[in-house]
Formats: structure tokens, C-alpha cells, sequence
């Protein structure tokens, strides 16, 4: 592998800014820039052809391209005359000449075979001087990392810094928004430069400083990074909001910066900022004595100073030490000051500052007079390179701060030691030359076979040299290394080298942050491309690890030809056999030979002649010389690929062994029958289609590799099966087994050449109990023969040696029994399991007969023991199959559903004693099964008539389950048939507690689905233990119903009303009508509760108990456990929680206004929500009347809103009081009893409440109603004058106020004595909500007047005045 360039970015409108920067150009002809480019060049193609001969085949190809594009007259040397930078993360160009410039960005296009590309584009131009005369001198683009804590390394944006001739320094934004500017010094800016933070490769580096350096003819300006960071971000946030607000932009103040005076050099062009350094203690005595003399005197620390290397002439380099603290930084007391707080007269009196939006009098004035400048501090030079007649022209630092390489005059290329300030290396015949560096880390892969593998990664230094006037582009290694790459690129190019990365970072905030940046980068004007160069790290390594680069060049080699996939296998043999036989180095042949093993695309039959060929050249070497590991890989890995090639050959060949011997598995077929049907009704759920991919289908060939990344030779020779993924384990044991359990394959021969090449056998009853799980469904297909394949297999291994230990104690179990009852234990696949265990349980107990006699009889208690336990197995196994497929029964459309829930031998006993039942719960709910439906199959398991239930309920449960009647059928047998497996577990108590927690648990989840709460309630009411629903009733009062209850309660206080559906979603969670449905349920829940805690003495707690096999159930309790270990509830509390409740819900329900805890005086209030089985202090005695009217008029509010939601139509006549209501919402028939039962605890009198039930009755025209109330009113008196005034009004209207007035209605008028006129004339019809009553019912409630008023009472006179009018009205309709 070897140098390359790769282009990883294109320009775009390359033509527009030449166009831009040059506009005298485009007029110039094609043939004018020939004729001109040919007079001032000469043909160098005689000694450019001659330049490395052997090395250029590509060099060649791509300068005739650049030939032929340069003859399309593109070309032209104007790049060179540009000042060019380019951002180290490539996001940014910048091109300026004279007082222009044009910034490019980066932006992503797809190109036409679809792939993302980089291109730059224009995104700014325009002029930067802002003085007459001033042209652009230098530029620099400096990324600014982002400071959120996300950021990964890319930078946050990106300044321009723009030197000018005048002196100034400006900053811009990449949009070209000018964010500072300052006049550091009066003469020229020659060169701007950058260092960044780099983290310290080695524990005694100096941790280098951030700085900006600002070279002119005489002086050198630093700026610390940190404080222009900040001042930075600072004027570009203040210019967005100046931008965003229209205002205008306040000046920031200047920055800090130390100036150094360059002495003793005739003329500087460029320099390096080196950082800072610390001399070792000879050095420091060296020099102290060299300037100081004999007498000087040594400090005891070496100081700290700061290194400049400038170049130029007169001495031709210059080395400058700034000790650190010498002087102080100019302008700080300037930089401390605030912004945002500055007033005008620090504005005129800072120095170095140009307008930022002021008017053209203060515009003059600057010009008149100029800021002042700070003086610079002298600096005299330590020492330098005297070469009167080379004059240096440009200096490049490496990465490392070492290194530096410098150019002159004479077309030489020098490398500088900087440490020691000499000379070390020079090359000739580079005029114009461009510098760079490239730092190489050495590759992950390389490091591993290093000696010093625990030291800090190495890294390689490489110098990379243009040679514009021959177009070449070359790379040398440092220090003294060969030249490693050579490009012919053309003649115009500029290699940008930035020398820096993001500023803003330090040693904390570059924690895992991945760096995307550019070293080295070529730009062709031509053609526009950007290219970088790639260069390897082992081409660094010197002559005597050139042996171990050819090495891993080979290894590369290899792995391309690996990776091509239309090789043929005999080529591909041959050429890994002779990369392989090549390589040197033990360590890298190892390498080499893994990557071969674990290539996907190689055949077994090539694998295994190409191990074997290494294998015996390493045989036939000198003992001692051979690498002990590599030829244990080959021995061990040829050993592997024989055994895969024996197992595949058996499984190939078409002939199967006859069994010469009968298995003993005599009344395995009764088994079978006994739980066939369960197993058929299983299997019809299991094999349901469903989506898988290709490749995991376990039919799928296994390929060698994996076979052999699975398995592990020891030193003694036997194989380890390594368990990785759960999927390559099920694909190894479906290779070696599922054949056999098919009875395609020979089983015996396969079981003896696994035992022969050494495999444990528990670990092939891993991967055969593993496979047989896995393929159940194939299983279940056929099970008669694949049972009896798996007795004999089972048989097989268990007579290997290894597998039953023959001396184990007679009073513990067998281990290799007990590894397949945890398999079957710990199984998911129910069906499969089964039936591993009813082959197991054979297989042992004919094993344990033969044992047993040959051993004495007093060891038979160990063989019952190790049968008794498969028993039990059997036993839960036939118990988890028939739960198993119950779970499997799919959810009808339309609900909810969701993932079938799992269940083993192993989850059923970790989830405790009420795990069955919790699993039966959830599957209840999944199924939407109505609690009524539940209840009637409960009933038929304990043998109850369920066809007694009434018609109304059947029909209600034909309307919830939405499958057709066999199927419902189907479901009901199969719990039917768990139940009675699990008489305990699956008690009616236990199912209907489980039931209601499950219902609960899913409602909290869901508030607005009211239905959840309200069937958990039901399956509550099912429960028939008081003491059970006294605790669960606790239990769900205080874990999910109280918090809301509460919010419920105080938003509605808050808002005196029943609240809107938005205030309702944001305090209690739910929309309003789902907080109606709530609060019902709450009534509900503290009724149950009530009632359970009077019936708790009555009757004796029951005791909870679990079936025999499942006694050994480790876990949680369950839920009837927990609920009998609740205490009891103080009912006077739950009393007053069921009132406030049975308040809020007539509230919602009919939309009265209210404050709910205002009916209440404090002990009512303060007992509210406190927990219901504390004895809390209640409201005893009279109450203050005013708060029982208060009470008095929201049960009159709440019997209007009953009447009215009920008002049945008119037109139904006598009808309508037949006409039955239903059992819930706001036409329910219980609201009145309800009513009357919160009367007589809120201490208001009951008959009020009912004479204002016939009064509303009446009043919405529903007499035949009102007639039924009115027989339990006690003070017929007020009542009679209340139907008085109805019944006048009704009169009124059909005489006074009706549009339709007969004659006889008038004539009838005038009949009419004054005194009743003139009282019907003083009635309000209005009042009444339905004054168009038919006549006989107004007939009818003036006779029900006269019987129920008394003769002496007042108003009995008027009431047989009415009963003539409205019997002559009757008469004459």
C-alpha cells in the first residue's frame, strides 16, 4: 500500500471568482494566454521525464492530463497571485487579492451515480478595505469549536482573519459581517498565523497555549487564544441582536496582546510561533555562562519562555526568546472592561479602533487623527543562521513544534532542528517550493504486534514538498528518511497547509471528540479539485522493520483478494497459499491465517489444503525456529476443519442406520395419546405464518467459519464449545443433530466422531436439547419419529464416558438428569419440552433399572428420589403446556392485543404463588372478556347452570365477544380445563382479584379509557371473600384512585363548577367525560368497601393454598396474600370519602355548580384523603344551618338536572311513566334514592327533597312520574300549594298566553269568577319548562289538588274553581 491522493472536494464557480478577482482578464484572449504562458516558460520535459524513472507510471498518465487541460486556456498562474486559505475542517475557502475577496462554503450535491460529494460554493464576495489604498496582505480562517455539551468536534463557526497593508487587522464572519478590527502596528501585516490546542501525546510535553501571531516588518503581535475566543463569540452574539433589534452595534473594546520589536535582523517575511519551552538544566547553564560570563549566575528553575523562529536575511533564520512574565501584556486594563458598558470617552481613547456604524463627522475624524499605537518591546536575538547571500522566504512548523522546514531564494529546502537550532537536512533545486506536514498515526492493527504494544501510539512525520515550476508533489520521511511518494500534479496548484486545528479547545472539552480535519491539501485551479494525500504509517519504518512492512503489505494484499468475490476457488487457493507461505513474521502469518479462516467466501475444501500446507512447512523447519502458537493454530485448526468436513459427509451420505436394537420406550405412545389433543390445539396456534428473514432460517447450511469461530481446541486436545449468541448456538446444534432427530443421517456414527474429537458430551446435550427446543414446530409435525430419534440420541450420550458419573451418591440427584430437567424448566417452548421430558423420564428410569441391578438394594432411595423429580417435571410441564396454549389463543379484532406472554416451569415459580393467576389475568384482558363472561365459564368449571343467567346479560355478552360461537367455545373448555388443573391457584377469588389489579394497572396507564376502571370494579363485585375485597378495594384506593380523586376534587373547588375538558386533562390526567366515569367508578369502589367491611366479621378469612408440584413457587406474593395482610379501614372515613365522591360525580354528571369541600365545615374538610384505616376526627351534631341550605340547594340543583335529563317526550301520554330508564349515566333511576340517601347524611330534610322532585316532575310535564313520588311526601299542605301555582300556570297558558285561543277559551274566560281571573292573569307561565300539557293530566293532578288540600285550608275554594274551569275546557275539546 502506497502513497495516493485522494480528492475529497470540488469547486464550484471557480470561473466566476477569477472573474471576480481579475476583471481585467476577461478580456484577454485564449491565444494571448498561450502565446504568453509559452514566451515565459520554459521546456523543462527532458529532466521532468528523467526524474525517478522507476517510480512514475501514474505521474506520467496524470501530467498528459493536465497537459491537455491546460491547453483549454483555464489555466494561468492567478492563483498564485491570490492570498488563498483554507479552513483545517474544509468547510471554508477564502480567496482575496488586492482589496476583494471571496469566501466559499462547503455544501453536500449528489452526483450522477447517486453518491453525496463536498463541493464549495460561493457564498460571499465582495470588498474588505475599508482605507484608501489599503490592499489585503494576509488571511487566515480559524474554526471556533462549539461549546454545548453535545458537540462531537465539528466547529461552531468559522472566523476570517484578514491582514492588511495598512496595519489593521479585521475579523469577519463567514457571511463576511465584520465583528472587530484593530491597528496593532502601522506597517504592513505580513504574515498571520495560528496554534491550537493539541493534546500531549507523551506524559512530559508541554501543554501548548492557544495564540494568534501578527508578523510585520519589524515587530511581532501575539494574541492569546482564549481571551480572543471569547472576545470573538462576544462580537459576533452582539451582532446578531444588533441585527435581529435593527440598533445599532456597540463597539467592543480592544484586545489584549503583548507586541515584541524583532532587533538585530536586517528584514523578516515570516516567521513560526514555536510555544512555549523549558530548557534542561546544562542548557540553562550553557547559555547563562555564554552571555553572562564567567561570574553569571544561575536561577534555580529553569524559566519558561516563548520561542520565535523568524526567516529572512541578514541572519537568514532568527531564533528570539520571550522569557514568560518579562513583560506585561499591553492594553489589559482596557481588555477587563465591559462591553456592553463602555462609554464614548473610552471609545476615543482606546487605541488600535476603526468606526463600527458611526456617522461620517466622526468618520473625518478618525482620519484626521489616527489611533495611537503602543510601542513595541525590544527583543533581542539569542542567536541565528548566518548566510549573507540567502534570503529565506517562507518557514512551515511541524505538528510536533520540533521540526520546522524553511525555503529561500536559491531553491532550497531546509530542515531546521529547532531544539538544538541547527541545520540537519537540505534539498536543492525547489524555487517557489510550498511546504506542509503530515503527522501519520501508526494503524490499530500494526500496534498489536509491536514490541512496545502498552506504550502510547506512535506517530510518523512526513514532509510534503510542491515544486511548482516542475509541478511535482513530493512526500519525504523525517528525519532522514527516503522520499515515499511523488506526484506529478501541474503547475499552478497551491498546497494549503493550516498547521492548526479548532480554537476553543482544551484537555476537558476534547473528551471523545473525533477531530475531521485536513492536513495537507492541494488545490488545482484547473480543474477545481481539492485533493489530500494518504500516505501509510509503515512506510515510515526503517530498514530493519522493512521486513514487517513488506509483511503487512502482503497482509493487505490477502485481504483484498479475500474480498473480491468472482475469483475462482483454485485461484484464490493458490494465491493465499503463496501470500501465506511468504510472510515472515510469525505474528503477522498468525494474523494472516485468521483473517483467511474467518473469510465468508472460502470454501472448506481450500481452508483445509491451505492450513495443511502451512502446517507442514512449519513441520518441516527447525523445532526451535518455529513459533509455538502459530503451529498450535494450524494443528488445531486443520483438526476442526477435518471434523466439519466428517459431520458434513455423514450428513450427505443417503444411507441411514437400521437401529439393530429396540429402544425402550414402551408406553410412550399412551403418553402421546393422553396429551395429543392439548398438543394439536397448541401446534395449530404455533404454526401460524409469520414474517422471517432468509438468512436466520435455521434450515440454512452453516458455514465453516462460523463452525470454527464457535469451537476451541485445549492443550490436551479436547474441544470447547464456546457459546456466543444464541443464535449460532441454536445454528450449530441444528449442523450436528437435526439431520439425526429427522432420521436422515446416521445417528450413531455422528455421536461416535463428535466423541472421538473430544467434545464434552453435556455440551452436546446442550446443543441437541437447544435444537429440539428451537425447531418445535418441525417437531411437533411427526412426533412419534422424531421422539423416538431423540431417545436414541439421548442414549448415546448418556452412555458416553463423561456423561452419567459412576460413583455419584446414592442420596443426591444425577447431574447429567438434572442439566436436561433445567433445560426443559428454563424452555419457553412448552410442546417441545414436554416431550424431551416424557423421553428423558424413559431414558433415565431404564438407566437407573440397569444400574440397579447390578448395585445393592440399599440404594434404591437415590433412584426414587431421581424419578420422584421427573415426576413432578412431567407434571408442571403437562401443567405449562395446557397454560401455554391458553395464552396462545389470539385476541379478537379490534382490541388491543399485544405480544403473546411467554411462560416456563422457571418464570411460573419465580413469579410467586400468584403467577398463574397473574398470567390468566393478563390474557383476560388481552381477550377484552367481558367479567360477566368470565364469571359464566368460572361457574361451569365448578358445575354450575350457567343457562339460568338472564337474557338481557347473554345478550349483552353476544354484543362484547366478537368471535363466532365454536371458537368462544374452545377458549371456554381450555380454561375450563387449566382451571382444573390449578384448583388452587385458579380459585374464582384468585382469578376475579388478579382480574381487577390487572384492570386497574392497565387503566392508570390509560386514564380515558373509563371502561378499564369500571370492569375492574366488577370483577371486584365478583370476588366473593370480603376480607379479599376489603383488601384490594385498600390496596387500589390507595395506590391509584386517591391522587386523582384528590385532584379531582380541588379543581373542581377551584373552579366552583364542573370543569372543561382542558382543565381537566392538566390537573387530573384525563378529558371530563372520562373523569365522570372516574368518579362513578370511585363510588363504586368505597360502596364494595363498605359493605366488605361490615361482612368481614361474618365470615372466617380463607386460607389461600397452591398445588402440590408447584409448592416450591419462590417469589413476590400475590395479590390475595397482600390483600389479607391490609388492616382495617375506619368506615365512618370510608363513609365521608364516598359521600364527597357520590357529590363530585352528580356534579359532573349533571353540570352543577358547586364547591364540593365548601359543603363541608373543617373536622369534614381536614378528615378528606387522609388514609382510609386511620381514625380521623368526623363532623358530629347539628350543622350550621347556613352550610345545610348550601347543601339543600345542590340537591335540588342535582334532582332538576336528574328531571331534566330524563324528559321523556311529551306525546307518549300516560305511556311514558312505563317507560323503564336505564342503569347508568344521568337518566339512571337510582339518582333520586341517591339523593334522599345524601340528604339524610348532609342533614336535610328528605320531604323537601321529594316535593321538589314532583314539583320538577310536574313542571316538565311528566305527571305520570310525579304521581308515583307524590304518595311519599309527608306534608301533603305545602305540597298542595306548590301544584296550586303549577297548575295555575298551566291554566294561564292554555287561556292567556297560548297562540291558538278558541272562542269557547274566551267565553270560558269571561264565565270565570273575578277572583280566579284575575289570579290566572297573575301567573307566569314562563317558569314552566313544558306548558303544552294535555288537558285530561291537567284534569287529573287539579282532582289529586282537591284530595290532597284540606277544606279549611286557604286556597281549597280556588282549587274547586279551577276544577270547574278546566272540566268545562275538558268538555268542550
Amino acid at each position: 500500500m502506497s502513497c495516493s491522493l485522494l480528492e475529497f472536494c470540488r469547486l464550484q464557480e471557480l470561473k466566476t471568482v477569477r472573474d471576480f478577482l481579475f476583471p481585467s482578464q476577461k478580456t484577454e484572449s485564449v491565444e494571448e494566454k498561450n502565446q504568453t504562458d509559452n514566451e515565459l516558460s520554459w521546456d523543462s520535459s527532458d529532466w521532468e521525464s528523467e526524474w525517478d524513472a522507476g517510480n512514475n507510471k501514474e505521474e506520467e498518465s496524470t501530467h498528459g492530463a493536465t497537459v491537455g487541460e491546460e491547453a483549454t486556456g483555464q489555466n494561468g498562474p492567478w492563483l498564485q497571485d491570490c492570498v488563498v486559505s483554507l479552513s483545517p475542517c474544509s468547510d471554508l475557502l477564502v480567496l482575496a487579492r488586492e482589496h476583494k475577496a471571496a469566501f466559499l462554503s462547503a455544501k453536500w450535491r449528489t452526483d450522477d451515480s447517486g453518491r453525496e460529494e463536498m463541493t464549495l460554493g460561493v457564498s460571499w464576495t465582495g470588498t474588505l478595505s475599508t482605507e484608501e489604498g489599503e490592499c489585503v496582505s494576509s488571511a487566515i480562517c480559524i474554526p471556533l469549536a462549539s461549546q454545548k455539551r453535545s458537540s462531537t468536534g465539528r466547529p461552531d463557526w468559522t472566523c476570517v482573519v484578514v491582514g492588511f497593508t495598512s496595519g489593521h487587522v479585521r475579523f469577519y464572519t463567514e457571511s463576511g459581517v465584520l465583528l472587530l478590527a484593530q491597528l496593532l502596528h502601522e506597517d504592513p501585516v505580513l504574515r498571520l498565523k495560528c496554534r491550537t490546542y493539541e493534546i500531549p501525546r507523551h506524559p512530559g510535553v508541554t501543554e501548548q497555549h492557544e495564540e494568534l501571531s501578527i508578523l510585520y516588518p519589524a515587530a511581532l503581535v501575539t494574541i492569546d487564544g482564549f481571551s480572543l475566543f471569547q472576545s470573538l463569540r462576544a462580537c459576533r452574539n452582539q451582532v446578531a441582536r444588533a441585527a435581529a433589534a435593527g440598533s445599532d452595534v456597540i463597539q467592543p473594546p480592544p484586545l489584549a496582546y503583548k507586541k515584541w520589536g524583532l532587533q538585530e535582523m536586517d528584514t523578516i517575511v515570516d516567521h513560526s510561533s514555536v510555544g512555549v519551552m523549558t530548557l534542561c538544566v546544562f542548557d540553562q547553564m550553557k547559555n547563562a555562562s555564554v552571555l553572562g560570563g564567567f561570574h553569571a549566575s544561575v536561577k534555580g528553575n529553569p524559566p519558561a519562555m516563548s520561542q520565535y523562529v523568524t526567516v529572512g536575511a541578514g541572519p537568514y533564520t532568527g531564533f528570539y526568546y520571550a522569557v514568560e512574565g518579562s513583560s506585561q501584556p499591553l492594553l489589559s486594563h482596557v481588555a477587563l472592561a465591559v462591553a456592553s458598558k463602555l462609554t464614548s470617552a473610552l471609545f476615543s481613547a482606546a487605541s488600535g479602533w476603526l468606526g463600527w456604524n458611526k456617522n461620517k463627522n466622526e468618520e473625518e475624524a478618525v482620519q484626521k487623527h489616527k489611533p495611537k499605537v503602543e510601542a513595541a518591546t525590544p527583543l533581542g536575538i539569542r542567536f541565528g543562521l548566518p548566510d549573507s547571500r540567502r534570503h529565506g522566504e517562507t518557514i512551515c512548523l511541524s505538528p510536533c513544534n520540533t521540526l520546522a522546514g524553511v525555503t529561500d531564494d536559491f531553491g532550497r529546502v531546509t530542515l531546521l532542528d529547532l531544539a538544538r537550532g541547527i541545520a540537519t537536512r537540505m534539498w536543492k533545486g525547489y524555487r517557489d517550493a510550498q511546504l506542509g506536514w503530515l503527522q501519520v498515526p501508526e494503524e490499530r492493527g500494526e500496534r498489536e504486534f509491536s514490541p512496545s504494544a502498552s506504550l502510547p501510539r506512535r506517530h510518523a512525520l512526513f514532509l510534503v514538498i510542491y515544486a511548482p515550476r516542475r509541478g511535482i508533489l513530493e512526500v519525504w520521511a523525517m528525519q532522514q528518511g527516503p522520499r515515499v511518494g511523488a506526484f506529478t500534479v501541474g503547475k499552478y496548484c497551491r498546497l494549503l497547509y493550516a498547521g492548526y486545528r479548532l480554537m476553543g479547545v482544551n484537555s476537558v472539552t476534547s473528551q471523545g471528540w473525533q477531530l475531521h480535519t485536513q492536513q495537507v491539501c492541494l488545490l488545482d485551479p484547473i480543474t477545481g479539485a481539492l485533493r489530500t494525500v494518504n500516505i501509510p504509517f509503515h512506510l515510515a519504518l526503517s530498514d530493519k522493520k522493512s521486513e514487517r512492512a513488506k509483511d503487512m503489505h502482503l497482509v493487505k494484499r490477502l485481504a483484498t483478494i479475500l474480498k473480491s468475490s468472482d475469483v475462482a476457488p483454485d485461484i484464490l487457493e493458490s494465491e493465499a497459499r503463496s501470500v501465506l507461505l511468504e510472510i515472515k513474521h510469525p505474528a503477522i502469518k498468525m494474523q494472516a491465517l485468521e483473517s483467511l479462516l474467518a473469510n465468508k467466501n472460502t470454501p472448506v475444501s481450500c481452508l483445509t489444503n491451505i492450513t495443511c500446507a502451512l502446517n507442514d512447512t512449519l513441520k518441516q523447519q527447525d523445532p526451535e525456529e518455529v513459533d509455538t502458537a502459530l503451529l498450535q493454530l494450524c494443528s488445531s485448526q486443520l483438526k476442526l476443519l477435518q471434523l466439519y468436513t466428517d459431520i458434513h459427509q455423514l450428513h450427505s451420505a443417503a444411507d441411514t442406520e437400521a437401529d439393530s436394537e429396540k429402544d425402550s420406550l414402551e408406553g410412550i405412545e399412551d403418553e402421546l395419546s393422553r396429551v395429543g389433543p392439548t398438543l394439536q390445539r397448541y401446534a395449530q396456534f404455533t404454526s401460524r405464518p409469520s414474517v422471517s428473514f432468509a438468512q436466520d432460517s435455521p434450515d440454512s447450511p452453516l458455514a465453516p467459519q462460523v463452525f470454527l469461530s464457535q469451537m476451541e481446541c485445549a492443550e490436551d486436545g479436547e474441544l470447547k464449545v464456546i457459546r456466543k449468541s444464541e443464535t449460532e448456538w441454536n445454528q450449530l446444534g441444528n449442523f450436528m443433530f437435526w439431520r439425526c432427530l429427522c432420521g436422515k443421517s446416521p445417528l450413531r456414527k455422528v455421536c461416535d466422531t463428535l466423541q472421538q474429537a473430544g467434545i464434552s458430551p453435556q455440551q452436546l446435550l446442550s446443543l441437541l436439547l437447544s435444537v429440539w427446543m428451537q425447531r418445535e414446530k418441525e417437531v411437533l409435525q411427526k412426533p412419534a419419529e422424531i421422539v423416538r430419534n431423540l431417545h436414541t440420541l439421548l442414549v448415546a450420550l448418556s452412555n458416553m464416558n463423561g456423561a452419567v458419573e459412576e460413583s455419584w451418591d446414592t442420596q443426591s440427584i444425577s447431574p447429567w438428569w438434572q442439566q436436561v430437567r433445567c433445560t426443559c424448566i428454563g424452555s419457553h417452548n412448552a410442546a417441545a419440552a414436554l416431550l424431551a421430558a416424557l423421553v428423558a423420564h424413559r431414558a433415565a428410569k431404564a438407566s437407573i433399572t440397569s444400574r440397579g441391578d447390578s448395585k445393592l438394594q440399599s440404594e434404591w432411595e437415590a433412584v426414587s428420589l431421581e424419578l420422584e423429580q421427573w415426576v413432578v417435571c412431567v407434571h408442571q410441564l403437562e401443567d405449562v403446556l395446557v397454560l401455554q396454549t391458553l395464552l396462545l389463543v389470539p385476541p379478537p379484532q379490534g382490541t388491543a392485543g399485544g405480544a403473546t406472554a411467554q411462560c416456563s416451569i422457571k418464570t411460573l415459580l419465580e413469579g410467586g404463588t400468584g403467577g398463574i393467576a397473574d398470567s390468566v389475568s393478563k390474557w383476560v384482558f388481552r381477550q377484552n372478556m367481558a367479567p360477566e363472561r368470565l364469571k359464566a365459564i368460572l361457574c361451569t368449571r365448578q358445575n354450575n347452570d350457567v343457562d339460568d343467567q338472564p337474557e338481557r346479560r347473554e345478550e349483552e355478552q353476544r354484543n362484547e365477544t366478537e368471535k363466532s360461537d365454536e371458537s368462544s367455545d374452545r377458549t371456554a373448555e381450555l380454561l375450563v380445563a387449566l382451571c382444573r388443573r390449578f384448583p388452587h391457584s385458579l380459585s374464582p377469588d384468585l382469578v376475579f382479584a388478579h382480574c381487577c389489579w390487572e384492570y386497574v394497572v392497565q387503566w392508570n396507564k390509560d386514564p380515558e379509557e373509563g371502561r378499564y376502571l369500571c370492569w375492574a370494579v366488577e370483577h371486584l363485585k365478583l370476588v366473593s371473600s370480603p376480607h379479599i375485597q376489603l383488601g384490594i378495594s385498600t390496596m387500589m384506593w390507595s395506590t391509584f384512585i386517591v391522587k386523582r380523586f384528590s385532584a379531582a376534587a380541588f379543581l373542581m373547588e377551584k373552579v366552583g363548577k364542573a370543569p372543561k375538558d382542558r382543565l381537566c386533562r392538566r390537573d387530573v390526567g384525563m378529558g371530563d367525560k372520562a373523569m365522570t366515569s372516574f368518579l362513578s367508578g370511585c363510588v363504586q369502589l368505597l360502596q364494595i368497601l363498605m359493605e366488605a367491611d361490615s361482612a368481614v366479621e361474618e365470615v372466617p378469612a380463607p386460607e389461600l393454598s397452591v398445588e402440590e408440584p408447584w409448592c416450591g413457587a419462590e417469589g413476590p406474593a400475590s395479590i390475595a396474600e397482600l390483600a389479607l395482610e391490609q388492616r382495617g379501614v375506619h368506615f365512618p372515613l370510608v363513609q365521608h370519602h364516598c359521600l364527597l365522591a357520590s357529590l363530585l360525580h352528580a356534579a359532573m354528571t349533571f353540570n352543577v355548580k358547586v364547591k364540593p369541600l365548601g359543603l363541608f365545615d373543617s373536622k369534614g374538610k381536614n378528615a378528606f384523603f387522609r388514609d382510609l384505616t386511620t381514625i380521623q376526627l368526623m363532623p358530629s351534631g347539628d350543622m350550621d344551618p347556613g352550610l345545610v341550605s348550601l347543601r339543600q340547594e345542590f340537591l335540588l340543583r342535582m334532582l332538576t338536572g336528574w328531571v331534566q335529563a330524563i324528559d321523556d317526550p311529551p306525546s307518549s301520554g300516560p305511556a311514558a311513566g312505563s317507560t323503564p330508564l336505564p342503569s347508568s349515566g344521568p337518566k339512571a333511576d337510582w339518582w333520586p334514592s341517591l339523593c334522599l340517601e345524601l340528604g339524610s347524611l348532609l342533614q336535610v330534610n328528605p320531604d323537601i327533597l321529594r316535593r321538589h322532585i314532583v314539583c320538577e316532575l310536574y313542571n316538565q310535564g311528566l305527571d305520570p312520574r310525579a304521581e308515583e313520588v307524590m304518595l311519599e311526601v309527608e306534608d301533603k299542605d305545602v305540597l298542595g300549594s306548590q301544584l296550586l301555582v303549577l297548575t295555575g300556570q298551566r291554566l294561564s297558558y292554555s287561556l292567556l298566553h297560548s297562540q291558538s285561543q278558541t272562542q269557547a277559551a274566551m267565553e270560558l274566560l269571561a264565565r270565570l269568577p273575578p277572583t280566579l281571573c284575575t289570579w290566572l292573569k297573575a301567573m307566569d307561565p314562563g317558569e314552566l319548562r313544558c306548558p303544552l300539557v294535555p288537558l285530561p293530566q291537567t284534569s287529573r293532578l287539579v282532582g289529586r289538588l282537591i284530595e290532597i288540600l284540606p277544606e279549611n285550608h286557604a286556597q281549597y275554594s280556588l282549587a274547586l274553581h279551577l276544577l270547574e274551569a278546566v272540566e268545562v275546557l275538558t268538555t268542550e275539546d
